[in-house]
């Protein structure tokens, strides 16, 4: 594959990774600037906090399909080095999406994964298992995406990655807990915000109030 195609590739993946399907939804659905509430990024994570599941989930099955396309396409024109040069250029894209002038985009984790999807499938899935299990254990999103995209390289060489695979999957770790750094600060502080996981169908209700006697006899 000549240093043209590896560009090339790049530069196609860097345009799918740009699309910010968290601002777009967010603002057509709600009217919200995702970038203005909460960790001001367009990630699945921030969405969730202020649109709710229903647009997270469709949010981070949209990043993960655009990663996954990136990485498709580059393993059908140059193979896994053709993926791995495309996967890069997804991850660039969210980070700093081209249809939001370059500014700051998410945090990269659902586009991992979608790239992974590709190169490295069992690896990817295991990696969003375990992110859904710390989730669950932690409420930390956090938490969760710094311990999943930590285990993905280990996956990844497991389950008979290239090298190439295993490095840019240890990059893709490296990019995403040094994004997550304001996140690593309040956990030390304690002030990180958590997610309140509620099952569907149940509602907290307020407690009822309680009758009270008063002590004081009454004025004859």
């Amino acid at each position: 594959m000549s240093p043209l195609t590896i560009v090339l590739l790049g530069l196609a993946g860097y345009v799918l990774g740009s699309l910010p399907w968290g601002y777009w939804l967010s603002r057509f659905f709600t009217g919200k600037d995702i970038r203005e509430v909460g960790s001001r990024g367009t990630g699945a994570a921030n969405v969730w906090r202020h649109a709710g599941f229903k647009m997270f989930f469709a949010v981070a099955l949209l990043d993960i399909g655009k990663g996954s396309a990136a990485a498709a396409l580059g393993l059908a024109v140059g193979g896994p080095s053709g993926a791995v040069a495309a996967g890069t250029g997804a991850l660039i894209g969210h980070w700093r999406p081209l249809f939001l002038g370059f500014k700051r985009g998410g945090k990269i984790v659902a586009t991992t994964v979608g790239v992974a999807l590709v190169i490295a499938p069992l690896a990817s899935v295991v990696m969003a298992v375990l992110w859904w299990m710390v989730l669950l254990a932690t409420r930390y999103t956090s938490v969760a995406s710094i311990t999943a995209s930590l285990a993905l390289p280990p996956l990844v060489l497991v389950f008979g990655g290239s090298w190439s695979e295993v490095i840019f999957t240890a990059g893709a770790a490296a990019a995403i807990i040094v994004l997550h750094r304001a996140n690593i600060q309040r956990l030390r502080r304690g002030n990180e915000n958590r997610f309140t996981l509620r099952l569907p169908g149940l509602r907290h209700r307020a407690p009822a109030p309680v009758a009270v006697s008063d002590p004081t006899p009454p004025v004859r």
